[in-house]
């Protein structure tokens, strides 16, 4: 039976995400949206194309009056105005209009750069998320954020677009390698860091089943994941306060993810992120050295990386200053007052962070 979460706004609903253990619950998903003369626009990499794109298409087919495709080439490199360019060209040749629809067929980058098109083509066209990484499941596709990299800056143009629909399939968790997972499993235990001890709790207790991608208890993660995620955006839609919480680990990560352009995955640089944030916090005495361990040997376990080789403290916090959170002039970061309750400080000194940093690029045993 699928697994249904409404995501509201100013009290009224205004999309479902829906988790079932394959795609058959796709089609009746997408004709509640009354697509059945309209196009689509199905929009994913060259890696998910290969795995998913065909039997996608052909439930989409089954809904709409057309399904057109674009497929641009895997990763992080590729999330930039230039796709986004040969996006909209792709639309303007088929005639797509305003009552369309797209469709974003796979990982973070894909639910990114397909958001902001959507968001940006003629001022705005609906668009429907179908996440297949984990970290897309638990995170980028749930609450409207969308984006695209800029230089070397992440994420640094962007649009609040919420999708009218989050489908995702718990059986493409199966089809990712080692280090997608456990990117995506950075996010995961932010989320039981920032606000649910118990469920940072149930993912260390239940590390065998997740790690073997048993779908009964990553359905259970997704889902709490999720229900967090989602409580969060419902309070803050456009990150004036609350939402923030979410950028825990960020701050750093982001830094970090620049400064070795973009070759560690986003959810490792959030994990390291996280270590180094719960040490600053340490170091604040809101939390214990154990727990700074416990934090950092919860992230191990998950096979996340938690220390940082080739660059200096220094670097990083210069790099900090060019992240979009800053908030006039002032970095925005986000610390534990206890595992499971986090807060927005905007009094972070560089010598704070330099002690964060300095935690996670040494050897740890």
């Amino acid at each position: 039976m699928a697994q249904r979460l409404t995501v509201h706004r100013d009290g009224e609903a205004i999309y479902d995400i829906v988790m079932e253990p394959d795609f058959n619950g796709l089609g009746p998903e997408v004709e509640k949206l009354g697509l059945s003369e309209r196009k689509i626009c199905l929009v994913t990499d060259s890696n998910v194309a290969a795995l998913y794109l065909d039997e996608v298409a052909e439930i989409l087919s089954k809904c709409c009056k057309t399904v057109l495709t674009f497929v641009f080439p895997a990763g992080e490199e590729h999330k930039n105005l230039d796709t986004v360019r040969c996006l909209y060209e792709h639309l303007i040749l088929n005639h797509f209009d305003r009552k369309d629809l797209m469709a974003a067929l796979g990982g973070g980058v894909v639910g990114d750069l397909c958001g902001f098109a959507a968001a940006t083509y003629l001022r705005g066209v609906d668009f429907i998320q179908i996440p297949t990484t984990l970290l897309s499941q638990v995170d980028s596709s749930v609450g409207g954020k969308t984006g695209v990299d800029f230089d070397a800056y992440k994420n640094m143009v962007g649009a609040f677009h919420m999708p009218k629909l989050v489908y995702t399939n718990l059986a493409t968790l199966k089809t990712l390698d080692g280090e997608q997972f456990s990117s995506g499993m950075g996010e995961v235990i932010k989320h039981g860091l920032i606000k649910n001890r118990e469920y940072y709790g149930w993912l260390k207790a239940n590390r065998n089943q997740i790690l073997a991608r048993d779908l009964s208890v990553c359905e259970e993660m997704v889902l709490e994941s999720n229900r967090i995620k989602r409580d969060v955006v419902e309070q803050d839609p456009t990150e004036q306060g609350e939402r923030a919480l979410l950028n825990f680990g960020h701050t750093l990560g982001h830094a970090v993810e620049k400064l070795k352009d973009f070759s560690m995955f986003h959810g490792h640089c959030v994990g390291a992120g996280c270590v180094a944030a719960a040490e600053i916090s340490a170091g604040r005495g809101l939390i214990s050295e154990d727990q700074v361990r416990d934090i950092r040997d919860a992230m191990l376990q998950f096979s996340i990386p938690v220390t940082v080789d080739g660059l200096e403290a220094g670097e990083v916090i210069r790099a900090t200053l060019n992240d979009k959170k800053m908030d006039a002039g002032v970095v925005k970061f986000i610390l534990l007052n206890e595992i499971g309750k986090a807060y927005v400080d905007r009094t972070v000194t560089e010598a704070e962070m330099k002690a964060g940093l300095e935690y996670i690029m040494e050897t740890k045993e």
